[in-house]
């Protein structure tokens, strides 16, 4: 086997999620959520809300299979939260919400982006393994909802952890953010699926996904079907989206799907995107010719885009796909985005 095929082999076998096994879990406190009544509470919120408050040490959650609906929130103030499934692989254990950013509220006025999100995470150290986080806000039967964005995960908290984890949405799946923009909080995905369609990875965290899938869906666009990212990342900070070892797979046609575009919240300047893929698999929904685009008026050239190693169908390099070098690569690990001053290492 080639060295080419031997990589395709390699991170389609770790991105397999079905059947993954359950971890262990950190140790520490325990409780079980049933939405039969077996257990110790009925809801993951109530859950929760039983963490004492300034937890010092893991407080863990086990989930038994069940579709949970309803917002989750967990606040600043219960770190070390953690949550595990108890399915055989991570579709056993669901917890979903449908609101998007247009969804009007009981009191009055809509959601907005972060208040669609299904779950919020605020809490430091906190980490889920083998469940789904979705949001299944339904975009055609709300043609009078045209704020559509819908978030299946809010983080702002540092040291996150996400392993055997899906998120399923449509724009705005997943937004990985920090509690202001002089803030960075760093959050590792490892073995996890993420699909959606406009900007369903984005905001300013330093985030990586380690041997991930990231599938785009089909909009039913024949020229544009969307953008994997738009990150946000603060322009002091050098570390914004690091994919290794990932596979980006879609169902869209071939050359319309975008890597990623700059955003820019509320226009700052100082949003300046950094987004690294390295050595993964790109599909043939990737646009080949020029796979980073403008957001509005801000353009990609001046973001902080890169690639390095890639193969399939949609990585064929040219002059408007800036490569990393040998040199620089080694710059840009899983460790030089996570360490930071306390040198965290997630248990992997």
């Amino acid at each position: 086997m080639g060295t080419r095929s031997a990589l395709v082999a390699a991170v389609l076998t770790v991105t397999v999620l079905s059947g993954a096994p359950a971890a262990a879990g950190p140790r520490g406190a325990c409780v079980t959520v049933a939405a039969d009544g077996s257990a110790n509470f009925t809801t993951i919120q109530a859950a929760v809300d039983a963490v004492p408050a300034g937890n010092a040490t893991p407080f863990v959650i086990k989930i038994k299979p069940g579709v949970y609906r309803g917002q989750v929130i967990v606040p600043a103030d219960r770190p070390h939260v953690a949550l595990l499934g108890l399915g055989r692989d991570p579709s056993r254990v669901v917890i979903v919400d449908d609101r998007a950013s247009g969804t009007p509220k009981p009191g009055g006025g809509t959601w907005g982006t972060s208040g669609s999100a299904s779950v919020t995470i605020d809490g430091a150290d906190f980490s889920a393994r083998n469940l789904t986080f979705a949001n299944d806000f339904d975009e055609s039967a709300h043609p009078e909802i045209t704020a559509r964005q819908a978030v299946a995960v809010l983080t702002r908290a540092d040291r996150l952890v996400f392993e055997h984890v899906r998120f399923l949405g449509n724009q705005d799946t997943l937004y990985l953010n920090s509690p202001n923009a002089a803030t960075r909080s760093r959050v590792y995905l490892r073995n996890c699926y993420v699909e959606g369609d406009v900007d369903f990875i984005f905001g300013r965290a330093t985030a990586v996904f380690d041997r991930c899938r990231v599938h785009s869906l089909d909009r039913g666009s024949t020229t544009n079907n969307g953008y994997v990212t738009a990150a946000s990342t603060s322009i002091d900070n050098p570390y914004g989206l690091l994919f290794t070892r990932c596979v980006f797979t879609g169902d869209a046609a071939a050359g319309t799907v975008y890597l990623g575009r700059p955003w820019h919240p509320s226009n700052d300047p100082n949003a300046i995107a950094q987004t690294l893929i390295r050595q993964s698999v790109l599909g043939a929904h990737i646009n080949t010719a020029t796979p980073w685009t403008d957001f509005g008026t801000w353009p990609w050239r001046d973001a902080r885009y890169a690639e390095y190693r890639n193969i399939g169908p949609g990585a064929a390099p040219n002059a408007d796909r800036p490569q990393l070098t040998d040199t620089e690569a080694r710059a840009h690990t899983v460790t030089a985005y996570l360490s930071g001053e306390d040198a965290w290492s997630p248990n992997h």
